[in-house]
C-alpha cells in the first residue's frame, strides 16, 4: 500500500513515517519548512518527501494521512477533498493498524512526555522487552524516534493536541493505553484551547478509554491533575513518591525503592520524568533495581539540552523547551551543575502559545537562572514584549543575535526553540 503522509517531518508525523514503513507500505509525504532531526532521520530512512504543499507533488497513494497542522484551504487537501481521496489522522491510522492489539503505556503531560517516554522506552528495551515505540524525538539510546517490534508493549508519548482539522479531539483519545503517566497539566498551545479547562476536559475524555485493569501514575499533589480526577475515575491510580535529588558526580541521583538513579541528567524535572518512567514500566513487572539500572546507561534524546559544540571556554546546548516552566527547570538544572558560571539564554518565542502572551509574566521569572537573555523579537505578536525586557535583550534577526554571542568570550550558550530557529547553529558555530 502506498501511505502519503502530510506533514511528514513533524515530530509525530515522522516517527509514524518510519513505523508505515517496517509495516511494509511504500511510504512518501511532503512538508514545508523541514529541519534536522526529523529531516536527517527520514534521509536516513530513504523516505522520500516534497519541499512545500503543490497539488502537482501529489501521488497516486492509496491513502492520505493528514497531519494536525494542515487545515482547509490548504492546496493539497482541497484536492484531497475535491477528488474524494481516502484520508485519515495520523492518530488514528496508528490506532487502527498497530495499537489495537497492544499493551499501550501512554505518556502525557503539558511537559516532559519526550523525555518520559524515551527512559521508559530504555527501560522496557534493558529490561529484555524489545519495545515499539513513538516517541516526539530521537532517542539516542536508539537512534531514531519510533520502532515497531514484535513485542506486546507500545510506549507511545500522548500529545493533547488536536487530531486534525477534520477531528478537534487530543490525539491521545485514539490510543487507549493500558498505562497512563500524567507527567504535569498546565495551560498551553492556546491556538486551539481557550483555558486549563479545556484541557482538563481531554484529560477527562482520555481517562474514560482507560480499562479498570488500567493505571494511571501522576505526581502527588498537582491540582490541575486532581481536578480531572473529580470529574471521573474507573482506573487504579499511583502517585509517584517524593523523592530527594542529589547532586552527583555525574550530574545528579535520586533513591526509588532501595535502589539507586545515579545519571548525568540534570535537575528535578528529569528526576520526576524518570519517577513516570520507572513506575509504569514496574506496572508491566520490571523490578525497580532493574529500571534504576537502565536509567543509570540512559543516553538522552535529541534537543534537551544537547551539546551541540564546546571550545575551551563554550558549551552551546540546543534545547526544545518553549513553555515557561520548561524554560525555567532546564536553566534551573543547569545552574545546580555549572554553579556560578555565566548562563546566556537564547530564546525564540515560536510557539503559538508563548505568541499569544499568556505566559508574558511567568517568562520574566522562567529565565531568572540566566546571566544574559537574548530573545528573536516575535512578529506578529499582540502584546508589548518591549514592556518585559529591556532593550538589549531583544533582537530583529538571528544574525544579530550571533554577533551579539561572538562578543562573549566563556559561558553555557542554550538555545532554546521548538523550531528551526533559521539556522542559528550553523551561523553560530562558524563564528566561535
Amino acid at each position: 500500500m502506498h501511505i502519503h503522509i502530510l506533514g511528514i517531518a513533524g515530530t509525530f508525523m515522522g516517527s509514524l513515517a518510519l513505523i508505515a514503513k517496517e509495516l511494509g507500505h511504500k511510504v512518501t509525504g511532503m512538508d514545508s519548512g523541514v529541519y534536522p532531526p526529523m529531516s536527517t532521520q527520514l534521509d536516513e530512512q530513504n523516505i522520500s518527501y516534497t519541499s512545500g504543499y503543490k497539488v502537482k507533488d501529489l501521488p497516486n497513494a492509496d491513502i492520505f494521512i493528514i497531519g494536525n497542522a494542515l487545515s482547509r484551504g490548504n492546496e493539497c487537501v482541497e484536492e484531497i477533498l475535491k477528488q474524494q481521496y481516502y484520508y485519515t489522522s495520523g492518530a488514528q491510522w496508528l490506532s487502527e493498524n498497530v495499537l489495537h492489539n497492544k499493551w499501550v503505556l501512554a505518556v502525557s503531560g503539558t511537559h516532559g512526555k519526550t523525555t518520559t517516554a524515551s527512559m521508559l522506552a530504555h527501560i522496557l528495551e534493558y529490561a529484555g522487552y524489545n519495545p515499539s515505540f513513538l516517541i516526539g524525538g530521537v532517542v539516542e539510546d536508539f537512534g531514531v524516534s519510533s520502532r515497531l517490534s514484535d513485542s506486546n508493549f507500545f510506549v507511545i508519548e500522548a500529545d493533547e493536541y488536536d487530531t486534525a482539522f477534520f477531528d478537534k479531539r487530543s490525539k491521545f483519545i485514539h490510543y487507549h493505553p493500558k498505562t497512563l503517566v500524567i507527567n504535569n497539566l498546565e495551560f498551553d498551545h492556546a491556538d486551539i484551547f481557550n483555558s486549563l479547562k479545556d484541557i482538563q476536559k481531554q484529560f477527562h475524555y482520555l481517562i474514560r478509554t482507560i480499562p479498570k485493569n488500567g493505571l494511571i501514575i501522576h505526581p502527588y499533589n498537582t491540582k490541575a491533575i486532581k481536578e480531572v480526577f473529580e470529574q471521573g475515575l474507573w482506573s487504579e491510580t499511583q502517585t509517584l513518591p517524593k523523592s530527594q535529588l542529589n547532586t552527583s558526580s555525574a550530574g545528579s541521583s535520586f533513591d526509588v525503592d532501595g535502589a539507586t538513579v545515579d545519571w548525568h541528567l540534570l535537575g528535578e524535572h528529569n528526576m520526576q520524568n524518570g519517577l513516570g518512567a520507572i513506575y509504569a514500566a514496574h506496572h508491566v513487572g520490571v523490578d525497580f533495581d532493574i529500571a534504576c539500572e537502565a536509567l543509570n546507561t540512559f543516553k538522552g534524546i535529541k534537543r534537551r539540552l544537547e551539546i551541540k559544540h564546546q571550545t575551551n571556554n563554550i558549551t552551546l546546548y540546543d534545547d526544545f523547551a518553549h513553555h515557561p516552566t520548561a524554560i525555567k527547570t532546564t536553566l534551573s538544572g543547569l545552574r545546580t551543575k555549572v554553579v556560578d558560571e555565566p548562563i546566556i539564554a537564547i530564546l525564540e518565542l515560536r510557539s503559538n502559545t508563548m505568541k499569544s502572551g499568556f505566559h508574558q509574566q511567568s517568562l520574566v521569572e522562567s529565565v531568572s537562572d540566566a546571566d544574559q537573555v537574548l530573545i528573536l523579537r516575535p512578529q506578529n505578536i499582540d502584546w508589548n514584549i518591549d514592556m518585559l525586557f529591556n532593550a538589549d535583550c531583544l533582537f530583529d534577526s538571528v544574525d544579530a543575535i550571533v554577533t551579539q554571542l561572538t562578543k562573549i568570550n566563556q559561558g553555557h550558550f542554550v538555545v532554546m526553540s521548538n523550531g528551526g530557529f533559521d539556522d542559528i547553529f550553523n551561523r553560530l558555530i562558524s563564528k566561535l
